[in-house]
């Protein structure tokens, strides 16, 4: 049932209403509370009840989940020391200090007692003391991340929530009982620094999630199984996509040959269609004098993601975050005229940015990646075309590889930026006016633009409908003023031009990382690294299979042999596994009718074919992006 409001003067009529609702809370007068504080409501109040399929209802109903959990460790483990232990979206955490190492032995054990706790079906109890009674009764009961939270709150009064004789701090509210918590899982365990500070101590955090009903649950972890089965980094090894190396270090990509043909026909793709839009393909180096970054702005601003810089001959460079400030030199190398504008420069350029160890996380989060930048050097009044252009752009791209679904945010000026505000409100309302004349829904995400100017953020939905970023348009004023970038105009004087950076994918490495869970390593035709694999049957059979094999290959076809002495069936399954598009199977028959016999990697048998048909039919496919 949705949330209602609902008016009540009498208490019988609202307890009568919130059990025919299954309302876990309410809200009074737009006041997120327990239940059990309807006792006290004034008769006058508008309530609106608070159901665990609602945003906030799930919220409370997990985090009243991740006490139980506390309170569960605890029992079993005395020693432990508690965190934080908030909602999520998907479920819960708990962060904890303990001297040992949770096992997942040990989570099967908090799962039976949080099992028991919930049976005995103990009240949530809301209690408001002094914040120094809180901290004195933290410190008693050797709680000292409490007390340091405690000791950071301003109010002067505190709550506390007490159920079966455990303690927690915490502004609530809570389900009513312990036995309200119908279906939950725990899911694993990871290291977490207090307070995310690598300086601080390394923390266990313990990961659940809990649901209203058992079916709700039950889908959860299917859907999980499949997010494991789609893993890049499972799939990555397991068709020799990428890999990375301790030797070479973390978030540096290696990417093997399956990965590289991907890669490169995505690149040619990109540059094809950049070329076929009037952009100007650069090339820049990885590396650059120390001045070029402060004077960019990106020293003072984005420093923390930037590496050390290294001397040569007494010079201090480098290595480049960001692409831009080669492009405005670029476009710096000669004098500029209004009839030169727009000028469109667009670059795979890697760049390398700082990333903490531990939040590294395969192709998704890495140190080294290559972006798919653009920058537009433009008019003020040719913003809001170039940016309706870059929208069709970025959709044709993103539609080419199968993402059809997504999220468009406009992102506001932050709290830390640069440049005058009219200029931040002038390319805030190009973005919002591009957006509207394409008639794309959007939400404004305020305070979420960059330093130096407002952006369109494209969140790409993928075949599990996670969202990723990826595509993103950004307007800037400040760097054609800092690099004291011009043209000059149609009444001959000197002016600055706009500068418009985008992205269409992102990073590569990122993108392609989508990719491979988005397809769950069953790429398209056109991007798969092998296209056909040739099987025979017997050795007999061989010299007619590299006739076909360089038939493939003078087409264009990626393909490859398997003559190995081994049964056909274990050949077939082997080139599945590794989800190969279409098989060739040769044998007697097809030498003899100088055709070949197909198989799809579903199993599915076609043809037969000659040589030439089939080439025809792979070549039709790959080019319409199948």
């Amino acid at each position: 049932m949705p949330d209602g409001t609902e008016k009540v003067t009498d208490q019988p009529g609202l307890q009568k209403l919130i059990e025919s609702a299954h309302a876990i809370a309410i809200k009074v007068d737009g006041e997120f509370r327990d239940i059990s504080s309807m006792d006290t409501l004034a008769d006058a109040s508008v309530i609106e009840l608070v159901t665990a399929q609602s945003k906030e209802g799930k919220e409370l109903y997990r985090h009243s989940t991740s006490h139980i959990m506390a309170h569960a460790v605890k029992e079993l483990f005395p020693d432990a020391k508690f965190a934080i232990g908030p909602a999520t979206d998907e479920g819960f955490y708990y962060d904890i200090e303990r001297a040992e190492h949770f096992t997942p032995e040990d989570l099967d054990k908090i799962e039976k007692k949080m099992k028991d706790l919930i049976k005995q079906n103990k009240p949530f109890v809301r209690k408001e003391v002094s914040r120094e009674e809180a901290i004195a009764l933290f410190k008693e009961m050797g709680e000292p991340y409490k007390v340091e939270l405690l000791e950071e709150i301003p109010a002067a009064t505190v709550s506390i929530y007490e159920e079966g004789g455990f303690t927690d701090l915490c502004r609530g509210p809570h389900l009513y009982r312990t036995g309200r918590v119908k279906a939950f899982k725990l899911l694993s365990i990871a290291g977490a620094y207090w307070r995310g500070n690598e300086k601080n101590k390394m923390l266990q955090r313990i990961y659940g999630t809990a649901f209203e009903t058992k079916e709700e649950l039950k889908a959860y972890l299917d859907y999980l199984e499949e997010v494991k089965k789609r893993d890049h980094r499972k799939l990555g090894k397991e068709l020799d996509l990428f890999s990375i190396s301790d030797e070479i270090g973390p978030g540096l990509i290696l990417w093997h040959p399956n990965g590289a043909i991907i890669r490169k026909t995505i690149e040619d793709f990109w540059r094809d269609e950049h070329l076929k839009a009037d952009y100007k393909i650069l090339f820049s180096p990885h590396i650059a004098r120390l001045h070029l970054w402060q004077q960019s702005g990106h020293w003072d601003f984005y420093r923390e993601n930037m590496y050390s810089p290294m001397e040569i001959e007494d010079i201090a460079y480098e290595l480049k975050p960001m692409n831009c400030p080669f492009h405005i030199d670029i476009y710096k190398s000669q004098l500029r005229s209004y009839r030169n504008l727009p000028i469109r420069y667009a670059a795979l350029g890697t760049v390398y940015r700082y990333e903490r160890s531990g939040t590294l996380h395969g192709l998704m989060r890495v140190r080294g990646f290559t972006q798919d930048d653009a920058h537009i050097f433009c008019m003020e009044d040719q913003i809001e075309e170039e940016i309706v252009k870059i929208l069709d752009f970025t959709l044709f791209i993103l539609r080419t590889f199968g993402f059809d679904s997504y999220d468009i945010y406009l992102s506001t000026r932050p709290e830390k930026y640069v440049g005058a505000i009219e200029n931040w409100e002038r390319a805030t309302t190009a973005l919002k006016l591009a957006l509207e004349k394409k008639e794309l829904p959007y939400t404004v995400d305020p305070g979420e633009g960059v330093f130096y100017g407002p952006k369109i953020d494209i969140k790409i939905k993928d075949s599990l409908n996670r969202s990723w970023q990826c595509s993103t348009i950004q307007v800037d004023f400040n760097l054609p003023e800092r690099f004291d970038t011009t043209y000059r105009g149609s009444d001959g004087k000197e002016h600055r031009p706009i500068m418009i950076h985008r992205a269409l994918m992102g990073s590569l490495e990122r993108f392609f990382g989508v990719l491979i869970e988005h397809h769950a390593g069953l790429f398209p035709l056109w991007l798969s690294p092998v296209q056909v694999s040739v099987l025979t049957i017997a050795e007999r059979h061989d010299a007619y299979a590299g006739q076909v094999c360089d038939a493939l290959r003078n087409a264009g076809v990626r393909n490859e042999v398997n003559s190995d002495n081994e049964k056909i069936g274990y050949k077939i399954r082997e080139a599945t596994m590794r989800k190969v598009p279409y098989l060739i199977i040769i044998g007697d028959k097809e030498i003899e009718e100088q055709k070949v016999t197909v198989r799809k990697r579903d199993g599915e048998n076609i043809g037969p074919f000659t040589i030439d048909e089939f080439i025809g039919i792979i070549l039709e496919q790959v080019k319409s992006k199948k």
